[in-house]
């Protein structure tokens, strides 16, 4: 299922069940709950709604940051940061079932996390983005190289990714891509979602 997944959707546990609804229905096949901001209480019952909404549509659910509450919402995986819990350290208490991802912001951290036990890598962010704010760009050369380099592991280009500049992002090499606000704020948010997911589909058959 992660090797057919195309377009990624995080979003905060605020995010509304329509919202949720429409960014699936549109063609997202992978959701994760990130919100560093909610209580652990607030992160477990939107997680049973995330939940709901991916099986639903046949998605994957995946909890940011926290391999102990992905477990107790029955996500489907875990995705961590350079200054998260290193992976091999997550792989243990997930056991095998769990997918992990990984963030990685440069070349070096990308070959390092090919080497890890992650099940895809995200590559980013193309853009500064308010949400990783402070983190410069690593701009579409880092998603060169990680066409280049991946070996057949899943990848996503992550920041900043909206309509209006997927397509560089697939001419320099992604397939597959994260989004936030482009999806989030956006006033058809399937519309969108369906969009970018067709533009994406476009380069498996070109």
């Amino acid at each position: 299922m992660l090797e057919s997944a195309r377009l990624y959707f995080v979003v905060e546990a605020s995010a509304s069940d329509r919202l949720l609804d429409a960014a699936l229905a549109g063609g997202c096949d992978l959701l994760q709950l990130r919100d560093h901001d909610a209580s652990d209480g607030d992160l477990l019952a939107a997680a049973e709604r995330f939940r709901d909404a991916c099986d639903a549509h046949g998605a994957l659910f995946v909890v940011n940051d926290r391999p102990e509450l992905a477990l107790q919402a029955g996500a489907d995986g875990v995705h961590v940061g350079q200054d998260d819990l290193p992976v091999d350290a997550v792989r243990r208490l997930v056991g095998d079932d769990l997918i992990i991802g990984l963030s990685t912001h440069a070349p070096e951290q990308f070959d390092a996390g090919l080497r890890l036990p992650a099940d895809y890598l995200s590559v980013g962010p193309i853009w500064e983005t308010p949400t990783k704010a402070g983190r410069p760009a690593a701009g579409l050369d880092y998603v060169r190289y990680a066409a280049e380099h991946a070996g057949g592991k899943p990848w996503f280009a992550i920041g900043g990714v909206d309509a209006g500049n997927i397509d560089a992002v697939i001419d320099a090499g992604a397939s597959r891509a994260v989004v936030v606000r482009a999806i989030r704020d956006a006033a058809d948010p399937r519309a969108v979602a369906a969009q970018l997911r067709s533009r994406l589909e476009l380069r498996d058959v070109a």
